[in-house]
Protein backbone atom coordinates (compact mmCIF):
# COMPACT_ATOMS: atom_id res chain seq x y z
CA UNK A 1 0.00 0.00 0.00
CA UNK A 2 1.27 2.97 -0.75
CA UNK A 3 1.68 6.45 0.37
CA UNK A 4 1.07 9.99 -0.47
CA UNK A 5 2.19 12.72 0.78
CA UNK A 6 1.78 16.58 0.05
CA UNK A 7 4.48 18.62 -0.89
CA UNK A 8 4.29 22.48 0.35
CA UNK A 9 5.56 25.00 -1.66
CA UNK A 10 5.47 28.55 -1.89
CA UNK A 11 4.22 30.23 -5.39
CA UNK A 12 6.35 31.62 -8.00
CA UNK A 13 6.40 35.38 -7.56
CA UNK A 14 8.19 38.20 -8.90
CA UNK A 15 10.07 41.04 -7.26
CA UNK A 16 8.77 44.14 -7.80
CA UNK A 17 12.37 45.28 -9.26
CA UNK A 18 11.96 46.37 -12.77
CA UNK A 19 15.46 46.06 -14.98
CA UNK A 20 16.33 47.68 -18.36
CA UNK A 21 19.03 49.13 -20.19
CA UNK A 22 19.59 52.26 -20.97
CA UNK A 23 21.44 53.84 -24.15
CA UNK A 24 23.62 57.21 -23.66
CA UNK A 25 27.08 58.54 -24.25
CA UNK A 26 29.48 58.85 -21.95
CA UNK A 27 33.00 60.72 -22.61
CA UNK A 28 31.88 60.83 -26.31
CA UNK A 29 31.66 56.99 -26.44
CA UNK A 30 28.05 55.19 -26.76
CA UNK A 31 27.51 52.74 -23.47
CA UNK A 32 25.06 50.69 -22.64
CA UNK A 33 23.87 51.24 -18.75
CA UNK A 34 21.88 48.62 -16.90
CA UNK A 35 19.43 49.97 -14.33
CA UNK A 36 17.29 49.11 -11.97
CA UNK A 37 14.39 51.04 -9.97
CA UNK A 38 11.41 49.97 -7.70
CA UNK A 39 9.12 51.89 -5.90
CA UNK A 40 7.37 55.94 -6.38
CA UNK A 41 7.66 58.74 -4.41
CA UNK A 42 11.15 60.75 -3.67
CA UNK A 43 13.85 59.58 -6.03
CA UNK A 44 16.61 57.77 -4.57
CA UNK A 45 19.63 57.19 -6.23
CA UNK A 46 21.79 53.97 -5.14
CA UNK A 47 25.79 54.15 -5.88
CA UNK A 48 27.23 50.40 -5.82
CA UNK A 49 30.82 49.78 -4.44
CA UNK A 50 33.87 49.24 -5.97
CA UNK A 51 33.87 45.68 -8.56
CA UNK A 52 30.27 45.48 -7.38
CA UNK A 53 27.00 46.26 -8.56
CA UNK A 54 23.35 46.82 -8.38
CA UNK A 55 22.58 43.68 -6.37
CA UNK A 56 23.82 45.03 -3.36
CA UNK A 57 20.50 47.50 -2.99
CA UNK A 58 18.62 44.32 -3.21
CA UNK A 59 17.12 44.26 0.52
CA UNK A 60 16.09 47.93 -0.05
CA UNK A 61 14.03 47.22 -3.42
CA UNK A 62 11.86 44.58 -1.73
CA UNK A 63 10.81 46.85 1.27
CA UNK A 64 7.47 47.75 1.30
CA UNK A 65 7.80 50.41 3.72
CA UNK A 66 10.28 52.67 1.58
CA UNK A 67 9.12 51.31 -1.92
CA UNK A 68 5.46 53.62 -0.61
CA UNK A 69 8.01 56.81 0.07
CA UNK A 70 10.66 56.41 -2.55
CA UNK A 71 11.49 55.84 -6.29
CA UNK A 72 14.51 53.40 -5.58
CA UNK A 73 17.53 53.60 -8.40
CA UNK A 74 20.46 51.87 -8.66
CA UNK A 75 22.75 51.38 -11.65
CA UNK A 76 25.52 49.23 -12.93
CA UNK A 77 28.55 51.90 -13.59
CA UNK A 78 30.16 50.92 -17.14
CA UNK A 79 32.52 47.51 -16.64
CA UNK A 80 30.30 47.07 -13.85
CA UNK A 81 27.59 43.56 -13.67
CA UNK A 82 25.14 43.67 -16.95
CA UNK A 83 26.93 47.16 -18.06
CA UNK A 84 29.10 46.13 -20.89
CA UNK A 85 32.58 48.06 -21.27
CA UNK A 86 32.54 50.31 -24.49
CA UNK A 87 33.84 49.27 -27.96
CA UNK A 88 37.33 48.90 -27.83
CA UNK A 89 37.91 47.90 -24.03
CA UNK A 90 40.11 44.97 -25.38
CA UNK A 91 42.93 48.15 -26.00
CA UNK A 92 42.72 49.67 -22.67
CA UNK A 93 43.28 49.81 -19.34
CA UNK A 94 40.52 50.36 -16.77
CA UNK A 95 40.90 53.12 -14.24
CA UNK A 96 38.07 54.52 -12.84
CA UNK A 97 38.80 59.07 -12.54
CA UNK A 98 36.35 61.45 -10.66
CA UNK A 99 35.25 63.17 -14.11
CA UNK A 100 33.89 59.85 -15.55
CA UNK A 101 32.47 58.64 -12.39
CA UNK A 102 30.52 61.73 -11.87
CA UNK A 103 29.19 62.38 -15.64
CA UNK A 104 28.02 58.47 -15.45
CA UNK A 105 25.82 59.74 -12.35
CA UNK A 106 24.34 62.84 -13.65
CA UNK A 107 24.11 61.35 -17.27
CA UNK A 108 21.89 58.75 -15.84
CA UNK A 109 20.03 60.84 -13.68
CA UNK A 110 18.85 63.33 -16.37
CA UNK A 111 17.99 60.48 -18.59
CA UNK A 112 15.47 59.19 -15.61
CA UNK A 113 14.44 62.86 -15.55
CA UNK A 114 15.12 62.27 -11.82
CA UNK A 115 14.36 65.50 -9.76
CA UNK A 116 17.07 66.64 -6.79
CA UNK A 117 17.35 63.07 -6.14
CA UNK A 118 18.49 61.79 -3.06
CA UNK A 119 21.72 60.11 -3.54
CA UNK A 120 23.30 57.24 -1.31
CA UNK A 121 26.63 55.59 -2.36
CA UNK A 122 28.86 52.93 -0.05
CA UNK A 123 32.92 52.89 -0.32
CA UNK A 124 33.08 54.35 -3.81
CA UNK A 125 30.05 55.21 -3.98
CA UNK A 126 29.88 56.70 -0.50
CA UNK A 127 33.40 59.17 -1.74
CA UNK A 128 31.72 60.25 -4.62
CA UNK A 129 28.32 61.12 -2.37
CA UNK A 130 31.31 63.95 -1.07
CA UNK A 131 32.11 65.12 -4.31
CA UNK A 132 28.38 65.11 -5.11
CA UNK A 133 27.70 67.29 -2.41
CA UNK A 134 30.23 69.52 -2.72
CA UNK A 135 30.52 70.26 -6.45
CA UNK A 136 26.77 69.87 -7.98
CA UNK A 137 24.73 70.18 -4.27
CA UNK A 138 22.04 71.85 -6.62
CA UNK A 139 21.69 68.80 -8.55
CA UNK A 140 20.47 66.50 -5.30
CA UNK A 141 17.80 67.06 -2.48
CA UNK A 142 20.59 65.30 -0.21
CA UNK A 143 23.16 62.75 0.30
CA UNK A 144 23.69 59.65 2.29
CA UNK A 145 27.38 58.44 2.39
CA UNK A 146 28.06 54.66 3.70
CA UNK A 147 31.24 54.11 4.74
CA UNK A 148 32.54 57.65 3.34
CA UNK A 149 36.19 58.17 3.65
CA UNK A 150 37.92 61.26 2.50
CA UNK A 151 40.98 59.30 1.09
CA UNK A 152 42.06 55.88 1.76
CA UNK A 153 45.88 54.72 1.31
CA UNK A 154 46.44 50.85 -0.38
CA UNK A 155 46.68 48.43 2.40
CA UNK A 156 48.03 45.33 0.22
CA UNK A 157 49.20 45.07 -2.89
CA UNK A 158 47.04 46.03 -5.58
CA UNK A 159 48.97 44.02 -8.19
CA UNK A 160 47.10 41.34 -6.86
CA UNK A 161 43.71 41.62 -8.32
CA UNK A 162 44.26 41.61 -11.80
CA UNK A 163 46.97 39.07 -12.89
CA UNK A 164 47.08 36.21 -14.73
CA UNK A 165 48.01 33.54 -12.68
CA UNK A 166 45.36 33.97 -10.03
CA UNK A 167 41.69 33.80 -9.96
CA UNK A 168 41.00 37.40 -10.02
CA UNK A 169 37.38 37.44 -8.39
CA UNK A 170 38.31 34.55 -5.84
CA UNK A 171 41.39 37.15 -4.96
CA UNK A 172 38.85 40.19 -4.88
CA UNK A 173 36.56 38.00 -2.60
CA UNK A 174 39.26 37.38 -0.17
CA UNK A 175 40.26 40.32 0.02
CA UNK A 176 36.76 42.23 0.78
CA UNK A 177 35.98 38.90 3.33
CA UNK A 178 37.75 40.80 6.22
CA UNK A 179 35.61 44.10 5.21
CA UNK A 180 32.22 42.43 6.01
CA UNK A 181 30.73 42.33 9.47
CA UNK A 182 31.28 39.32 12.07
CA UNK A 183 28.20 39.25 12.76
CA UNK A 184 26.10 39.62 9.62
CA UNK A 185 24.39 36.43 8.45
CA UNK A 186 26.01 34.11 6.73
CA UNK A 187 23.52 33.39 3.85
CA UNK A 188 24.35 37.94 2.85
CA UNK A 189 27.73 37.53 3.58
CA UNK A 190 28.20 35.38 1.05
CA UNK A 191 26.48 36.53 -1.49
CA UNK A 192 28.13 39.81 -1.09
CA UNK A 193 31.58 38.24 -1.41
CA UNK A 194 29.50 35.99 -4.91
CA UNK A 195 29.23 39.29 -6.34
CA UNK A 196 33.08 40.48 -6.21
CA UNK A 197 33.37 37.01 -7.08
CA UNK A 198 32.03 37.57 -10.52
CA UNK A 199 33.66 41.02 -11.45
CA UNK A 200 35.73 41.21 -14.54
CA UNK A 201 39.04 41.34 -15.05
CA UNK A 202 40.93 44.77 -13.51
CA UNK A 203 37.65 46.60 -12.68
CA UNK A 204 37.82 46.32 -9.02
CA UNK A 205 41.47 47.37 -9.81
CA UNK A 206 40.70 49.97 -11.37
CA UNK A 207 37.69 51.43 -9.06
CA UNK A 208 40.36 51.75 -6.39
CA UNK A 209 42.16 54.02 -8.66
CA UNK A 210 39.38 56.50 -7.76
CA UNK A 211 39.24 55.18 -4.12
CA UNK A 212 43.04 55.78 -3.45
CA UNK A 213 44.08 58.17 -5.65
CA UNK A 214 42.36 60.26 -7.93
CA UNK A 215 39.00 60.52 -5.60
CA UNK A 216 41.26 62.04 -2.76
CA UNK A 217 38.77 65.00 -1.26
CA UNK A 218 40.23 65.53 2.27
CA UNK A 219 41.56 68.57 1.53
CA UNK A 220 38.08 69.67 0.30
CA UNK A 221 35.49 68.48 2.41
CA UNK A 222 35.38 71.65 4.71
CA UNK A 223 34.06 72.99 1.80
CA UNK A 224 30.92 71.48 1.29
CA UNK A 225 27.69 73.09 2.22
CA UNK A 226 24.96 71.51 4.16
CA UNK A 227 22.85 74.16 3.53
CA UNK A 228 22.27 73.12 0.05
CA UNK A 229 23.25 69.75 -0.01
CA UNK A 230 21.87 68.00 3.42
CA UNK A 231 24.57 65.24 4.46
CA UNK A 232 24.64 62.07 6.32
CA UNK A 233 27.16 59.71 7.16
CA UNK A 234 26.59 55.95 8.65
CA UNK A 235 29.47 53.67 8.96
CA UNK A 236 30.10 50.38 10.54
CA UNK A 237 31.85 49.97 13.46
CA UNK A 238 33.98 46.74 12.06
CA UNK A 239 35.05 48.70 8.58
CA UNK A 240 38.80 48.78 8.58
CA UNK A 241 38.56 50.68 5.33
CA UNK A 242 36.51 53.78 5.82
CA UNK A 243 36.69 53.49 9.53
CA UNK A 244 34.34 55.33 12.47
CA UNK A 245 37.41 57.43 12.62
CA UNK A 246 37.50 58.25 9.30
CA UNK A 247 33.99 59.39 9.58
CA UNK A 248 34.54 61.15 12.74
CA UNK A 249 37.10 63.46 10.74
CA UNK A 250 34.65 64.64 7.81
CA UNK A 251 32.03 64.91 10.83
CA UNK A 252 34.50 67.61 12.15
CA UNK A 253 35.70 69.24 9.07
CA UNK A 254 31.91 69.49 6.82
CA UNK A 255 29.64 72.23 9.48
CA UNK A 256 26.18 70.12 9.72
CA UNK A 257 26.77 66.97 8.76
CA UNK A 258 25.27 64.18 10.74
CA UNK A 259 27.00 61.19 11.63
CA UNK A 260 26.27 57.49 13.23
CA UNK A 261 28.43 54.29 13.64
CA UNK A 262 25.96 51.26 12.86
CA UNK A 263 27.03 48.55 15.24
CA UNK A 264 27.76 45.13 14.88
CA UNK A 265 28.03 46.13 10.68
CA UNK A 266 31.37 46.42 8.22
CA UNK A 267 31.89 47.72 4.55
CA UNK A 268 28.96 46.51 3.06
CA UNK A 269 25.84 47.27 5.51
CA UNK A 270 22.99 47.46 2.51
CA UNK A 271 23.77 43.93 1.46
CA UNK A 272 25.56 42.00 4.53
CA UNK A 273 23.12 42.97 7.09
CA UNK A 274 20.14 43.75 5.12
CA UNK A 275 17.92 44.11 8.40
CA UNK A 276 19.98 45.55 10.52
CA UNK A 277 21.11 48.29 8.33
CA UNK A 278 17.60 49.18 7.39
CA UNK A 279 16.80 49.65 11.06
CA UNK A 280 19.40 52.61 11.00
CA UNK A 281 18.55 53.81 7.12
CA UNK A 282 14.74 54.50 7.66
CA UNK A 283 14.92 57.27 9.91
CA UNK A 284 17.60 58.87 8.08
CA UNK A 285 15.51 58.75 4.36
CA UNK A 286 12.40 60.54 6.65
CA UNK A 287 14.72 63.17 7.31
CA UNK A 288 16.44 63.33 4.30
CA UNK A 289 13.43 63.30 2.95
CA UNK A 290 11.83 66.29 4.97
CA UNK A 291 15.25 67.97 3.81
CA UNK A 292 14.71 67.48 0.39
CA UNK A 293 10.91 69.04 0.69
CA UNK A 294 11.94 71.79 1.98
CA UNK A 295 14.78 72.87 -0.62
CA UNK A 296 12.62 72.18 -3.32
CA UNK A 297 9.73 74.11 -2.34
CA UNK A 298 12.13 77.38 -1.31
Amino acid sequence: MSTTHAVSFELPSFEPITGRYLNLTLRGRPHRVYVEEAGAGVPLLCLHTAGADTRQYRALMNDPDILARHRVVAFDLPWHGKSSPPAGWRDEAYALTTQDYTEAILTVADALTLERPIVMGCSIGGRMVLHLALTHAQRFGAAIGLQSGAHVEPYYDLEWLDRSDVHGGEVCAGIVSGLVGPGSPDEHRWETLWHYMQSGPGVFKGDLHFYTADGDIRERVGDIDTTRCPLWLLTGEFDYSCTPQDTEYLAQRIAGAQWQIMKGMGHFPMSEDPARFLAYLRPVLEEASAARARSVLG
